[in-house]
C-alpha cells in the first residue's frame, strides 16, 4: 500500500541523515523513507540490474568527460544525441547518490550543471528549429521539456549537497531560465491541450517544486494565468476519456503516460490533498492498465502518427507500471514489469522488483475492451476484440475513433487484425524513421501526409479517391463516428458503428465479427459495410495484409511490362497497379501465407466491381515508404453498397519439415440477405453447416428483426443474433 509522508516528515527524516542539509534544499520528488526503499531493492535482481545498469551509465559520461556541446544538429545528430545522453546521465546520477550517498555523483552532476551555465543563457532558438518554437538545445521545445523534465529529478536528489553558490548558479542560469522558456517564453505551446504541453507542464511543475517556487507549480497546474483552462489538471481531464484512452492514439498514450504519471507522482508527494489518483474516478491508473491493453505481442496498436516498433520495452512504461504498481498492488503490473525485463530507480520501482522478488506476479488480463474516446467517452470508440489466450491469440481493432488532432489519421472505421503472433491486416502508422538523420532529421516525413494520413493507406472506404474530410483537420476534429453496440464473450464478439460527415451526403455503417465454428481452425472476421450516397460515386475498399499471396482465386489481367499508378493525389499516387481482375461472387478469394499460417480473404463483388492488386511505393524517389500488398475493391457510379467479407485463418505450412496442412479455405461460400431493418451474412463450410451473422443498426435490444434468406425469414431480437445451422 502506498503511503504518504508530509513534507515536514520529509524534512527531519533527511534531516536526521544530513545534519547540514537546510529544509529548503531536502528532496521533495522522493523522501528519505523512499530512498531508504531504494537502498534496501539492491537485493532484488530486476533492481540490482537496473542499478548496475545506471552505474555504467554515469561512468561511461565520467570517462568520457564533460561534454556540453553548443546546440546545432537535429534530430540524430551529435549535439541533439549528447544533450539527451546528458539528461539521462544526470537522471542516473542522482538515483545513484540517492542510494549509495557516494558523493562523486554530486561531484558529476554539478560539473555537468555548471557547464549548461555556461552556454544556456547564451542560447537562442536552436539552428536547425523546427516549427513555430523552436528549442534552446533542441530543434523543438518538446526535447527541451524532456531535458527538464529528467535533468531537475536528478537535481532533486543531489541539490542538498551542493555548495549554496553552486545552487545558486545553476537555479539561476539553467533551471529558471528554461522553466521561464518553456512556460512564459513559449505560452501557446505551454497552454496548448496536447502531449507537448503535457510535457512542459510536468517539467515546469516538478521545477517549481524542488526550487519552492509556487508561482511555476500554480503555473503548471493551472495555465499560465492560473485560471484552470490550460495546465496539467485540465489536460488530466480533455486528453484522457473515462476509459482511460488518450485522444491522439496508442503510440502517443505510451509517450504522453510518462510526463502524466511522473507528474502526478511529485503532486502526490507535495500535495496529497489534491488526490491526483484519484481525479476522475482515478483515470491516470485506469490509462495505465488501457496503455498496457492497446499492444498485442508487446507493441502497440499503430493507429494514427505511430512507429511500429515501439511497444512495452519503453522508459515511459516502465515509469508507468512501477508507479501503478506501488499505488494499486495490482499483481498484474508485475508479469509486464517481467517482460519489460527492466525495473527503475525510483521507491516505486523498488516496490516492484520486491514483489516479483517474493513471487507476486499474476498474468496482465489482456480483454476485449470497449473504449470510449473524448473527455466524456462518447467521441467515438476504439474496441478490441480479444479470442484466445497467450501470444499467439486473435485481436480484432475496430478504429472508431475521433480524429485524435494533428497525430490523427483519416481512417474513420478502419480495422487492423491480428493473429498468430503477428499483424495480418496491416495498419501502416506514420512514415518516419525517427532520429535518422539522412531521413530529413529524424522529423516526419512529407510521405507521411501524402501518404500514411490518408484515408487509402487504411482499411475503410473511400470515396470518389479523396480523403476522408479531404484530409483537412480541423474539419475532421469535431466529427466522430456513432457507435451502435458492443458485445464480447465467447460465442460472440462484435463491433457496429456508423460515420455520418466523413463527405458530404456519405453515411457508411460498418459490423464486425469475430466468430468461431466447430468446424474452422479459429475464429474467422466477418466484415459487413454499408454505404448510402446521395450522388452516384466511385466507391474503393482497401485491404491492406501482410504476407506473400499463394492463390488468387479469379482471373486477373497482369501488368509485368509496365507499372501503372493508381491514381494522382490523396495518398493514390503512392499505390502501384500490379493486377486487376474481375471476381464472380464463387471466385473472390485471395489466400496468402504469413508465418506458417494461410488466411483467405473472401468477399462479395457486387455488380460491376473490379478487385485490384496493387502495392505501395509508388512516386517515392527517396525511398521513404514500405513496399506493402494492398487489394482494393472497386465499385463506380454507386448510390448504395454492401462490402462483405470473411477473414479466414486456416492450416499449416512447415518448411523445415515439409509439410502443408489444410492449406485451402474450409468455407464455401458467402452469401448477403437484406432486409428493411437488418441483414444476415451466410457462411457455408465444407461439410455443409452454416454460420450465420444477424445484424441491425438499430442498437435497440428489445426489436424484432426480419430477413428472408432462402426464401424463409429468419428472426431475431436486438442489433445481433447468431443463427447456426447443421449440415
Amino acid at each position: 500500500m502506498h503511503q504518504r509522508h508530509s513534507f515536514a516528515l520529509a524534512v527531519l527524516a533527511v534531516m536526521a541523515v544530513a545534519p547540514a542539509a537546510r529544509a529548503d534544499t531536502v528532496p521533495v520528488l522522493v523522501d528519505e523513507v523512499g530512498r531508504s526503499a531504494m537502498r534496501d531493492a539492491r537485493q532484488n535482481p530486476l533492481f540490482a540490474a537496473e542499478f548496475a545498469r545506471a552505474m555504467a551509465n554515469v561512468e561511461a559520461a565520467r570517462q568520457a568527460g564533460i561534454q556540453v556541446p553548443v546546440p546545432k544538429d537535429p534530430g540524430g545528430g551529435y549535439t541533439h544525441e549528447q544533450h539527451k545522453r546528458n539528461f539521462r546521465a544526470l537522471y542516473d546520477a542522482g538515483a545513484l547518490y540517492a542510494i549509495t550517498g557516494d558523493k562523486v555523483y554530486v561531484d558529476f552532476s554539478r560539473d555537468m550543471l555548471l557547464a549548461y551555465a555556461k552556454i544556456y543563457p547564451g542560447l537562442g532558438p536552436h539552428p536547425a528549429g523546427r516549427g513555430e518554437i523552436p528549442g534552446r538545445l533542441f530543434w523543438q521545445t518538446l526535447n527541451d521539456s524532456n531535458w527538464l523534465f529528467y535533468a531537475i529529478q536528478g537535481y532533486d536528489a543531489v541539490r542538498a549537497a551542493m555548495a549554496e553558490k553552486d545552487r545558486k548558479i545553476i537555479e539561476d542560469k539553467v533551471f529558471r531560465p528554461m522553466a521561464r522558456f518553456l512556460s512564459d517564453g513559449s505560452p501557446r505551446n505551454f497552454n496548448l491541450i496536447h502531449n507537448h504541453a503535457t510535457w512542459a507542464v510536468a517539467a515546469v511543475g516538478m521545477t517549481g517544486y524542488v526550487l519552492r517556487d509556487r508561482n511555476l507549480v500554480d503555473k503548471a497546474l493551472l495555465g499560465l494565468d492560473k485560471s484552470g483552462t490550460a495546465g496539467f489538471l485540465k489536460q488530466v481531464d480533455q486528453l484522457f476519456s473515462p476509459d482511460g484512452y488518450y485522444e491522439e492514439g496508442p503510440y502517443y498514450q505510451r509517450y504522453a503516460l510518462l510526463p502524466f504519471i511522473g507528474f502526478a507522482r511529485a503532486i502526490d508527494q507535495n500535495e496529497p490533498q489534491r488526490g491526483i489518483f484519484q481525479r476522475r474516478d482515478g483515470v491516470l491508473l485506469k490509462a495505465v492498465r488501457t496503455t498496457i491493453n492497446l499492444t498485442y505481442g508487446g507493441l502497440f496498436f499503430p493507429l494514427n502518427d505511430a512507429l511500429k516498433d515501439k511497444g512495452l520495452a519503453t522508459e515511459e512504461l516502465y515509469q508507468a507500471v512501477a508507479i501503478a504498481y506501488a499505488r494499486t498492488g495490482d499483481t498484474g503490473f508485475l508479469s509486464v514489469a517481467q517482460g519489460q525485463g527492466r525495473a527503475v530507480l525510483t521507491p516505486d520501482g523498488a516496490a516492484l522488483s520486491a514483489g516479483i522478488a517474493a513471487g507476486k506476479s499474476t498474468p496482465f488480463a489482456f480483454t476485449s475492451q470497449n473504449l470510449g474516446d473524448g473527455p466524456d467517452g462518447t467521441h467515438g470508440s476504439l474496441s478490441i476484440l480479444r479470442a484466445g489466450t497467450g501470444p499467439k491469440h486473435q485481436a480484432l481493432v475496430a478504429k472508431n475513433t475521433a480524429q485524435g488532432m494533428g497525430h490523427g489519421h483519416f481512417d474513420k472505421l478502419s480495422w487492423i487484425f491480428y493473429d498468430n503472433g503477428a499483424e495480418v491486416v496491416a495498419d501502416y502508422g506514420a512514415a518516419r524513421f525517427l532520429n535518422i538523420e539522412s531521413k530529413a532529421g529524424g522529423i516526419y516525413l512529407p510521405e507521411n501526409k501524402s501518404w500514411a494520413k490518408q484515408t487509402i493507406a487504411h482499411n475503410t472506404l473511400v470515396v470518389d479517391e479523396a480523403s476522408h474530410f479531404d484530409a483537412d483537420v480541423k474539419r475532421a476534429q469535431p466529427v466522430a463516428p456513432t457507435p451502435l453496440f458492443f458485445h464480447a464473450d465467447d460465442d460472440m464478439r462484435i463491433v457496429s458503428a456508423r460515420m455520418d460527415g466523413a463527405y458530404p451526403g456519405v453515411t457508411f455503417t460498418r459490423t464486425m465479427a469475430l466468430l468461431g465454428h466447430a468446424e474452422l481452425d479459429r475464429p474467422v472476421v466477418i466484415d459487413l459495410l454499408k454505404v448510402a450516397s446521395d450522388r452516384p460515386a466511385k466507391l474503393d475498399l482497401p485491404l491492406h495484409y501482410r504476407g506473400h499471396i499463394m492463390d488468387v482465386g479469379f482471373p486477373l489481367s497482369s501488368n509485368t511490362d509496365t507499372r501503372p499508378v493508381l491514381g494522382t493525389a490523396s495518398g493514390y499516387q503512392h499505390v502501384w497497379v500490379d493486377a486487376t481482375g474481375k471476381p464472380e461472387a464463387g471466385n473472390a478469394t485471395l489466400t496468402w501465407l504469413l508465418g506458417d499460417r494461410f488466411y483467405t480473404y473472401r468477399f462479395l463483388p457486387q455488380a460491376g466491381a473490379t478487385a485490384i492488386l496493387a502495392e505501395s511505393g509508388a512516386n517515392d524517389p527517396k525511398f521513404n515508404l514500405r513496399r506493402e500488398p494492398i487489394l482494393v475493391q472497386r465499385l463506380e457510379g454507386a448510390k448504395a453498397a454492401s462490402f462483405v467479407g470473411v477473414l479466414e485463418p486456416h492450416g499449416e505450412y512447415n518448411g523445415a519439415a515439409e509439410f502443408t496442412l489444410r492449406g485451402r479455405t474450409r468455407i464455401t461460400g458467402l452469401t448477403h440477405a437484406e432486409g428493411t431493418t437488418g441483414d444476415i451474412v451466410t457462411l457455408t463450410l465444407t461439410n455443409g453447416a452454416r454460420l450465420r451473422l444477424a445484424v441491425s443498426a438499430d442498437p435497440a435490444r428489445e426489436t424484432w428483426h426480419e430477413v428472408n434468406v432462402d426464401g424463409r425469414p429468419i428472426r431475431w431480437q436486438g442489433p445481433f443474433a447468431r443463427v447456426d445451422e447443421k449440415p
